[in-house]
């Protein structure tokens, strides 16, 4: 069992665990963060922690990538741990290249670096196995990686450089050296160098294991301290942040930072530690590091404002606090770390199974492989048709409802839009009519004329269920496409393979499925059956083409009358009028004979008393009184029933013969009256037949009136006019090509969808397993089927090596005590 001094190392394993194998730290260890302004003293700070000059130094930014610095401490004059070791030539720096063989072997107790100090040396772990026992090598290999992650345009980059240092000068820490905060870019660094590096900084310093070690240069007003407001930001009660004064020597003479070093100014759980680093002068002078920690502690045992707490400032106290501290907030986070540890694990192995088991694809497996994946594909196929799918999307419409759509929606909308005689016109009929009766004028409509019309009508019908088909068809490939599975997609000649196959027998199934559709449109045009109950027949059409015409002549009647009436009405007015200016002009020569015209006007108001008292007798007779305007619109309607009488009348004797006429092709020119006036009503029958009545939108009237004027060539083709019978005639054969067609296609409309299904969804639906077997479960198939995809089996190994580690690193927290 691991004891409190080992939790440091113990963290540094676990560190170096998770960088070699994943490359980040997953675990967010515990670590100290040095986060300060640039120029602040940072770098110093870790050079006099360590007791070596070997960070970079120069102006702008520096440190442009973290450096993860970790101190293991030794035995003094410990070996090296390999017994013979490979170095850079220590006199002869020019010759050192990274990872080069520009080394020589020394023997194991050579002094490379000052006598007696050979037990110190620095490893990176982006060079594993390689030493550097010289510091200033250290340094140069810093720059080398920097230069080749960051650039060389001063920019940062948020990969982290991994140092180790082993020597018996120093405590067992992991710290974290971070660029440093800058305000304005100089020379060409990047514009937004500032925000670049406080998302760095925060990214490192927001972590809860994360100590904050923040630099703050004494010479200036702690308010200031850029290093201060971003820790606060993320410590805002100060539990985890060691505030670092530097620069004390520096500061004017008769102030001091006291106060601040005391807790008194900005309080912190942790507290403050002033150090004082070498000035500019002596590292340009090379002042030894030992000798700048002597003239530190110096500096506060003589200094008059901290002399007495001089044993807790300097370098030495810092760092021995750092190590107390680490190793305590190690152990308090160390139940957080296991929890995170467990819970990666635990997702690790989910998307490990995610990848499949490598060994499952043995040659002994590699059958059952391949089958367990053919019925998965299929079974997948099946329920997202039927709609029993774990998988059905939220967001639109696939599968078996989408079908369903296709079925009821698109299909059923494209039939009803049809017009049944949007492409004939009269003439159309009109010749058909002609053509079929041959040589010789007909005594009946011909039938022939109406097969030949309403078969082309019945052909409008196919495009629409050919698209259903092709729909439906669409649909199937989509979803044979959308059926794989994250265990499928790991063999991707596999999948290429099963959606092959199912694609080809959707394919086979298209044509007999199309073809059939075509025999459903055939079939209604071989055989044009007259005899369905729902068929209007001629005699009905007839029918309705006479009552429309009654109803029109009604109509008419009445509003011949009110028009009439109107009339009388405004003459009358006018009669008035002209008798009272007539009136007017002669009362001046007229005054002798007043009383004559008093008498006479009372005589003319007995008089039309009387006749409006006759009139109102005659309107309940029945008779109208044509000079009177009150007896024309008092009797509006009683003329209209004579009118409609009359004409029931006409209908029964003289009007069989009309009918007759109009139904055997008899001549219309007769020179009976009857005849003719029965011809002229049945003109007006024509023009008031309405197409309603058989299920068109416009009245047979209006449709006919649409026949073209003739032209000078249609005269010279033969072309005329309609007559009478032909206009009957053409209205009859429209209404019977509107009723049947009707009938066609609610019977397509029915019988295409369960063609559909029948010859291509449930088809589909029922062969597909054994389809897939029979062209895939092949023996000699199975090596080039189950061939993984490069880049997942990557991912499977990379998961797997995430896997070990964790588990290496439960196993190494499983030793603390």
């Amino acid at each position: 069992m691991a004891s409190l001094e080992d939790l440091i190392p113990l963290v540094n394993k676990l560190q170096d665990l998770v960088f070699n194998t994943i490359g980040s730290d997953t675990l967010d260890l515990p670590q100290v963060v040095v986060v300060g302004s640039q120029s602040c003293g940072k770098s110093s700070v870790l050079e006099n922690i360590v007791g070596r000059d070997f960070l970079p130094r120069g102006t702008g930014i520096v440190t442009r990538r973290p450096l993860i610095l970790q101190l293991v401490n030794i035995p003094s004059h410990a070996p090296p741990k390999s017994a013979h070791p490979t170095v850079p030539e220590p006199l002869s720096t020019s010759s050192f290249e990274l990872g080069a063989a520009a080394t020589t072997e020394i023997h194991p107790h050579t002094r490379i670096n000052q006598p007696g100090q050979y037990e110190e040396w620095g490893e990176f772990l982006h060079v594993p196995g390689q030493r550097y026992y010289d510091f200033s090598q250290i340094r140069r290999e810093i720059e080398i990686e920097t230069s080749r992650i960051a650039g060389n345009n001063k920019g940062i980059n948020r990969l982290p450089i991994n140092l180790k240092i082993y020597s018996p000068h120093v405590l067992n820490l992991t710290l974290v050296d971070l660029p440093g905060l800058t305000k304005i870019p100089i020379g060409d660094q990047p514009t937004d160098i500032e925000r670049q590096t406080r998302n760095l900084i925060l990214e490192y310093i927001a972590k809860p294991n994360s100590i904050i070690l923040a630099v703050s240069p004494a010479n200036v007003d702690i308010v200031n301290s850029e290093s201060l407001k971003l820790a606060r930001q993320v410590d805002p009660q100060g539990k985890r942040t060691i505030g670092i004064l530097t620069k004390l020597d520096l500061m004017d003479h008769g102030t001091n930072a006291l106060d601040i070093l005391s807790g008194n100014v900005y309080p912190l759980k942790l507290g403050f530690i002033g150090v004082v680093n070498r000035s500019q002068q002596d590292i340009h002078a090379n002042k030894a590091l030992s000798d700048s920690l002597v003239a530190e502690r110096e500096f506060f045992s003589s200094h008059p404002a901290y002399k007495n707490i001089s044993h807790r400032c300097g370098t030495a106290f810092l760092a021995k606090s750092l190590n107390q501290t680490l190793m305590g907030h190690i152990r308090e986070r160390l139940p957080d770390i296991k929890a995170r540890l467990n819970t990666l694990m635990g997702q690790t192995e989910q998307e490990l199974a995610s990848y499949g088991d490598a060994t499952f694809t043995g040659p002994e497996n590699r059958g059952a492989l391949v089958l367990q994946l053919m019925t998965k594909f299929a079974t997948s196929f099946v329920t997202s048709i039927e709609g029993t799918s774990s998988q059905i999307s939220t967001k639109e419409l696939c599968g078996g409802a989408r079908i369903y759509y296709i079925f009821k929606q698109v299909f059923g909308h494209s039939l009803s839009t049809l017009d049944p005689v949007a492409n004939l016109s009269i003439r159309d009929i009109r010749t058909a009519i002609r053509n079929s009766t041959g040589p010789r004028p007909s005594l009946f409509v011909p039938e022939l004329a109406f097969d030949l019309l309403v078969k082309p009508q019945i052909k409008m019908l196919e495009p629409p269920s050919q698209r259903c088909v092709e729909l439906v068809y669409e649909e199937l490939m989509k979803i044979c496409h959308n059926c794989g599975s994250p265990e499928l997609s790991r063999y991707p000649r596999l999948q290429a393979k099963l959606i092959e196959v199912v694609s080809d027998l959707l394919r086979e199934r298209l044509g007999p499925t199309s073809s059939y559709v075509t025999s459903l449109i055939a079939i209604q045009r071989a055989y044009i059956n007259t005899n369905h109950p729902n068929f209007l027949g001629a005699a009905t059409a007839m029918t309705s083409i006479m009552e429309e015409r009654k109803q029109k002549d009604k109509l008419d009647a009445i509003e011949e009358l009110r028009l009439k009436s109107i009339e009388e009405s405004r003459q009358a007015a006018e009669a008035a009028e002209n008798d009272k200016n007539s009136s007017n002009s002669n009362d001046k020569n007229n005054d002798k004979n007043k009383k004559a015209s008093k008498h006479s006007k009372s005589t003319s108001s007995d008089t039309i008393a009387s006749t409006t008292a006759n009139g109102s007798s005659n309107a309940v007779n029945g008779s109208i009184i044509p000079d009177s305007p009150i007896s024309t619109a008092s009797n509006l309607s009683s003329a209209a029933a004579n009118g409609t009488a009359n004409s029931t009348s006409n209908s029964a004797n003289g009007g069989k013969d009309s009918f007759l006429n109009y139904f055997f092709g008899k001549d219309n020119t007769s020179n009976n009256d009857g005849a003719s006036a029965t011809s002229a009503a049945s003109s007006r029958t024509l023009a008031s037949a309405n197409a309603n009545a058989a299920g068109a939108g416009s009245s047979g009237f209006d449709y006919l009136k649409k026949q073209p004027d003739l032209t000078e060539e249609d005269l010279e083709n033969g072309e005329e006019s309609l007559s009478e019978k032909e206009l009957f005639e053409c209205e009859l054969i429209r209404r019977l090509i509107i009723s049947y067609f009707h009938i066609v296609r609610e019977s397509i409309q029915d019988q295409v969808p369960k063609a559909v299904m029948h010859l291509l969804v449930n088809f589909s639906k029922e062969s597909t397993q054994n389809r897939l077997v029979s062209k895939l479960y092949k023996e000699s198939m199975f090596s080039e089927l189950l061939y993984e995809d490069e880049a997942l089996a990557q991912e499977r190994k990379k998961c797997e090596n995430m896997l070990a580690t964790y588990r290496e690193a439960a196993k190494i927290i499983g030793e603390v005590v």
